[in-house]
């Protein structure tokens, strides 16, 4: 794989586009971000007609693989008719009540674009509803590039205190959060116990803590979180943007057992086109008709919805999750075996589908490109195998037995040398 298109086409973008990207951590690509000329299945072809293997799935949205015939299908016969309009139009409903369908607790929902938007909207329907204004969040949990929820833990001596995570950030509006641990039931316990006078209008929680090391909770804790919601009336909120119908049709209530108030959906909710939805109890939703302002040009368009009513449809179908978990488990036993067999090579932990690499020191040793992954990012994108530099690795119903022999066999050359 020569790269020698891509690194054209980086200099040329770093010319009109900031940072070179359309979206900032593509430039942590090593050593350079991949420009793709077409995709397929579980494959995308770059500048150079090279073909790579892609364990980035558009960071999370394919669990059905690039280009999947029912949900282009769908979109192509939309895309005849309309494409956004400034009315109402049927697929806003008959999608929803697939999505609603699929998720548990599902009552009602909100359209919405990107996950950062979906967030912001359910924060606001928390605090409306309980006339409250702080929120719970988890450390090393990113719930969105926002102001009021992308945060740092600070070293102080409450350990609850957070800081900006990003340059330009505005310190003020951190001071509606409280940060926590995952999977600390005495801390959370401890902070709820004065929610009224703490002031917390909801908890939010990336229930398996997909960009933070990927983390299954522990038995006790979700049940835990949502026994102290209700007892103290606060609102629970799941963000499920990257792990929704991807670990479980049904979302995290399915695969864990425990409803949370508020859910919210992105990335594979519209088969890889850009749709999100906040999806809960409807007395929560429906404050949106009594003065709880949810807007958005963009919020159902058509193109959208003909997208999540075909992949709510393709999902629907038991083997969908079966091909799913197969194909996981067997990427777990195949690639995973070739790093347990190398020295210092690290390891991987999974929830379904999603996958975490691990350094031999631990994920508070992986920044990006940091240590082993990044000899093992570089040489695997020379070998045909694209993944991503935060360590995640996403699986889809198009990899193939074939496709993961072939990465492990990448891999294992890779780590020899």
């Amino acid at each position: 794989m020569s790269l020698e298109s891509s690194r054209i086409a980086f200099r040329r973008a770093q010319r009109s586009l900031g940072g070179g990207v359309a979206s900032g951590l593509r430039a942590s690509m090593r050593p350079h971000p991949l420009f793709v000329d077409r995709a397929h299945g579980a494959h995308v072809w770059d500048l150079d007609g090279d073909r790579y293997i892609d364990y980035v799935m558009a960071w999370g949205p394919l669990v059905l693989g690039h280009g999947d015939s029912r949900v282009m299908g769908a979109v192509s016969a939309m895309m005849s008719r309309m494409q956004v309009i400034g009315t109402s139009h049927v697929l806003e409903y008959t999608a929803a009540e697939a999505v609603l369908d699929a998720v548990p607790h599902g009552e009602r929902l909100l359209w919405s674009n990107t996950g950062t938007e979906a967030i912001q909207v359910a924060l606001r329907l928390a605090r409306a509803a309980t006339g409250r204004r702080r929120v719970v969040k988890f450390s090393r949990s990113y719930h969105g590039w926002h102001d009021t929820v992308h945060a740092s833990l600070a070293e102080a001596d409450c350990g609850e205190v957070a800081v900006p995570a990003s340059r330009g950030q505005s310190p003020s509006v951190l001071d509606d959060l409280i940060v926590s641990e995952f999977n600390d039931i005495p801390r959370i316990e401890r902070i709820l116990a004065c929610a009224r006078e703490r002031d917390v209008a909801a908890v939010l929680l990336d229930p398996i803590m997909s960009n933070a090391g990927v983390e299954s909770p522990s038995p006790a804790f979700l049940a835990t979180l949502r026994s102290l919601c209700d007892r103290h009336g606060v609102v629970l909120i799941f963000d499920e943007v990257i792990g929704g119908f991807r670990i479980a049709r049904g979302g995290a209530a399915e695969r864990f057992g425990v409803p949370p108030d508020l859910s919210v959906f992105g990335k594979a909710v519209a088969g890889g086109f850009t749709q999100s939805a906040v999806v809960g109890r409807a007395d929560l939703i429906d404050q949106v008709a009594h003065g709880v302002v949810h807007a958005g040009t963009f919020n159902g368009n058509p193109i959208a919805m003909a997208a999540v009513e075909a992949t709510m449809r393709v999902l629907s179908d038991p083997a969908v999750y079966d091909a799913l978990e197969s194909i996981s488990t067997y990427f777990r036993r195949v690639v995973g075996g070739v790093l347990t067999a190398a020295p210092e090579a690290g390891g991987l932990r999974n929830i379904g589908s999603l996958f975490q690499y691990v350094p031999p020191s631990g994920l508070t040793s992986l920044h990006g490109t940091d240590g082993p992954w990044s000899t093992i990012l570089s040489g695997m994108l020379a070998a045909g195998v694209l993944l991503m530099p935060s360590g995640k690795v996403l699986l889809s119903t198009a990899h193939s037995e074939a496709d993961v022999d072939d990465t492990a066999a990448a891999l294992d050359r890779v780590l020899r040398r």
